[in-house]
């Protein structure tokens, strides 16, 4: 299946949480599958921290397949036969959609650490106006795993009108101290490279030590232990013996460097930082009573999927979650999958996903 990656110009001026604005932006996104003629099939997926709006099938120069290609597609857990399927790059990020790397209307230079901070809130208001422009009034369904899930919760609470049903996979309705923490010691890795320049390193050399080394500290947050065990245990790279150096000699760690050294290829480090931030800010029960409170107009019902081995967004941040949602009455299914790959098991797990779906989505049908 052969895609092309869209852009959304919106010219009008968006406010942001923060009391700031953008005077317009773009998304940047793609499509899958047909609109129907009642324009209710359609079925938003978000993407998590550092991915884009290539789900699925391939760009005309693509070696590798969407991020997502085994769960998108005719006859998968998002079937494209039954679904038209949206994904759009979120505001913030660097992957055609606006954010840091792109240029200020004012100076036409690149915003850097003078863009406004955004939050999932942001992003979800963003992605309502593409919505709009594609004549979409209400979405079958939303979805998406882990910063994706906090969008897809996002968008039934500020939205309750226009998503019927949400899936929210290893995700959360409020970050953690501990994960806010774990998003803390990635953006003092950018902070700490001589060449972040306080973000404005556009007309030189990126921060990619510093990046690099940041994605390496997250990718260990995706892995389990159980996964890290199975996949690398303590075999060494090319050697019988140890050699006593500062060499990278554990299969583990030439893993991590080849997974930091391939993420600065294709990220932009201020916008990791931005995207980090926005999960950070994100709590469904700011400023209310409670956490049940943050459901009570919303209509639409949900599957909460968790996963076992996930520390980084661990079940009881789910089963918080589905009790707040239950005490408002909404009709919510809770699914704790027996996993061994961590956080990045709803990426991994398809086929169980795929059976969940069918059964979640066709009860309603």
């Amino acid at each position: 299946m052969i895609v092309e990656t869209q852009t959304f110009q919106y010219p009008g001026r968006l406010p942001l949480q923060s009391g700031a604005g953008l005077d317009g932006f773009s998304l940047a996104y793609e499509t899958y599958g047909t609109l129907n003629a009642a324009r209710s099939n359609a079925l938003l997926i978000c993407h998590a921290w550092s991915g884009d709006a290539h789900v699925a099938g391939y760009h005309a120069d693509d070696t590798k397949p969407g991020w997502w290609d085994e769960a998108v597609g005719p006859g998968k857990a998002f079937d494209t036969d039954r679904y038209f399927v949206v994904c759009s790059n979120v505001l913030g990020g660097c992957s055609g959609s606006t954010g840091p790397a792109s240029p200020d209307p004012a100076t036409g230079k690149p915003w850097a650490l003078s863009f406004p901070i955004v939050t999932i809130a942001d992003m979800v208001n963003a992605q309502a106006l593409l919505a709009d422009h594609l004549g979409i009034e209400q979405w079958a369904c939303v979805t998406g795993g882990s910063m994706g899930g906090m969008q897809a919760l996002q968008w039934a609470v500020a939205y309750p009108g226009r998503v019927r049903n949400v899936i929210a996979l290893a995700s959360t309705a409020r970050l953690s101290p501990q994960t806010i923490a774990l998003n803390e010691v990635p953006r003092q890795a950018i902070y700490a490279d001589p060449n972040w320049r306080r973000g404005n390193y556009y007309d030189g050399n990126p921060p990619n030590a510093g990046l690099s080394v940041a994605r390496m500290i997250g990718h260990i947050t995706f892995l389990s232990d159980d996964s890290m065990r199975e996949k690398f245990g303590r075999r060494l790279r090319n050697a019988d013996n140890y050699g006593y150096t500062f060499e990278a000699e554990f299969e583990v760690e030439s893993y991590l460097k080849y997974r930091g050294d391939a993420f600065t290829r294709r990220f932009d480090a201020n916008a990791f930082l931005y995207l980090s931030k926005a999960m950070d800010y994100f709590d469904l029960s700011y400023g209310l009573p409670s956490l049940a409170a943050a459901f009570r107009a919303v209509t639409a019902r949900f599957l909460v999927v968790s996963y076992t081995s996930d520390w980084l967004y661990p079940s009881w941040q789910s089963k918080e979650l589905v009790r707040a949602l239950l005490r408002n009455g909404i009709d919510v299914t809770y699914v704790d999958i027996e996993s061994r790959y961590g956080h990045d098991a709803f990426l991994l797990e398809v086929d169980r996903l795929a059976e969940l779906t069918r059964d979640f989505l066709g009860r309603q049908a």
